[in-house]
């Protein structure tokens, strides 16, 4: 029989049926501590730090079968989900897997909820920021943690969010146990590695019933660039839909991603964007639009982050964005954006004579600069079958993207 990995999902303690023959005959066990004194017997053992599972691991595995030595993998879970069997096919290692009951699929069993509406994340490496932006966006979200990216960590960042954190820690040990903190006590507290983090907006709400799993319908049914209509504003404050879509398209809205909307006015940009999946904070200093943004992010559905105050001030205690939406020209507005440096900037210049200094302020910063002159005039309905346009309006996008 030629040698292969066997990767054997556990649900807690329990193995799936027929895991156990491939134990007895593997001369090599990889996997979390507690599953190798579990499970490894008198095999040699190959211990994973915390849930990695790099390329190292797999060398080694490669190694084994080519020596002609069988070799199990035992991952906590699904091998299948996060679990590490990815890995080992991109390398063309053989393999054979016992799968097993996904470690979320058994934390919302415990908290009495589907799951088909949980977007889930891995924080693990480089992926922490991400996590942490799709839980600062969407209403449901699992991540999957791992060292100095566990729940803790994860709150720190969540911090002016309102969160429910629900924690399984020492998965599948002795000491597994599952709670129930808001953002402020997850962050103060100490957990048993390993550990899953479910990030719910509420603990009751059960999520929509949708044709596909996963949160969230990105982009939204209805499309982007909506109507003026679709926001409270009051006259003379607000984005016109094409020159949203323009900004929009500069600004990449993503999940994952983290989107300021300073000198927010309505909010519809930041809304917009929150709608196309990415994690908001809209920046406004004036009271009355406070109150409309809030209203406005309530009657889309989405979560948007509000620091009230003026944007050179308030910046500063905000986490760093993907990309800036900035809605007014002003110097020292337009310069405090620059300098968080984001991905991407791009500033809404209704004044011809600031367009220069906007362009220097932005190339000063480092950024390639663009940007285009918008000019744009709806059509009106005049009789049956004839058609007039409304006066035009005009303005300036200029845009910075990282070199």
């Amino acid at each position: 029989m030629t040698a292969s990995v066997t990767v054997i999902g556990v649900d807690g303690q329990s193995l799936p049926p027929g895991a156990e023959a491939a134990l007895a005959s593997a001369g090599l066990v990889v996997g979390l501590r507690p599953l190798l004194a579990a499970y490894a017997g008198e095999a040699r053992r190959l211990e994973l730090a915390g849930s990695a599972f790099g390329e190292a691991t797999v060398d080694t595995l490669a190694q084994a079968v080519t020596a002609g030595e069988s070799a199990v993998v035992l991952i906590q879970g699904d091998p299948g989900y996060f679990g590490g069997l990815r890995a080992l096919r991109a390398r063309g290692v053989p393999t054979v897997t016992w799968p097993s009951v996904t470690d979320v699929q058994r934390m919302a069993a415990m908290i009495k909820r589907p799951w088909d509406d949980l977007t889930v994340v891995s924080a693990r490496g480089s992926g922490f920021r991400h996590a942490v932006n799709v839980c600062r966006a969407r209403k449901a979200v699992a991540v999957l943690t791992g060292p100095d990216a566990g729940p803790a960590e994860l709150a720190r960042e969540l911090d002016g969010w309102r969160r429910n954190i629900a924690v399984l820690e020492d998965l599948g040990g002795p000491a597994e146990k599952l709670s129930i903190v808001d953002v402020t006590e997850a962050e103060r507290r100490s957990w048993r590695e390993p550990n899953l983090v479910l990030c719910l907006v509420s603990l009751d709400a059960v999520g929509r019933d949708q044709w596909i799993a996963g949160g969230e319908v990105v982009p939204p049914e209805d499309g982007w660039a909506l109507a003026e209509s679709a926001f409270a504003t009051r006259a003379g404050v607000g984005v016109p839909p094409e020159v949203r879509a323009l900004a929009l398209a500069r600004l990449a809205p993503r999940p994952g991603a983290l989107v300021w909307d300073v000198c927010a006015g309505s909010g519809a940009v930041g809304i917009e964007a929150a709608r196309l999946g990415a994690a908001v904070i809209a920046v406004e200093r004036d009271s009355g639009l406070c109150v409309r943004i809030v209203a406005n992010a309530g009657a889309h559905g989405v979560d948007v982050r509000l620091a009230d105050g003026d944007p050179p001030a308030v910046l500063a205690s905000l986490p760093r964005p993907d990309s800036v939406f900035v809605g007014d020209s002003r110097p020292d507005v337009v310069r405090a954006c620059a300098e968080v440096d984001a991905a991407r900037v791009v500033v809404l210049v209704p004044e011809l004579d600031r367009l220069g200094q906007t362009r220097k302020t932005l190339a000063d910063a480092g950024y390639a600069v663009d940007g285009c002159h918008l000019t744009t005039s709806n059509l009106v309905e005049l009789s049956e079958d004839t058609m007039g346009v409304v006066p035009a309006s005009s303005t300036f996008l200029v845009w910075g993207s990282r070199k």
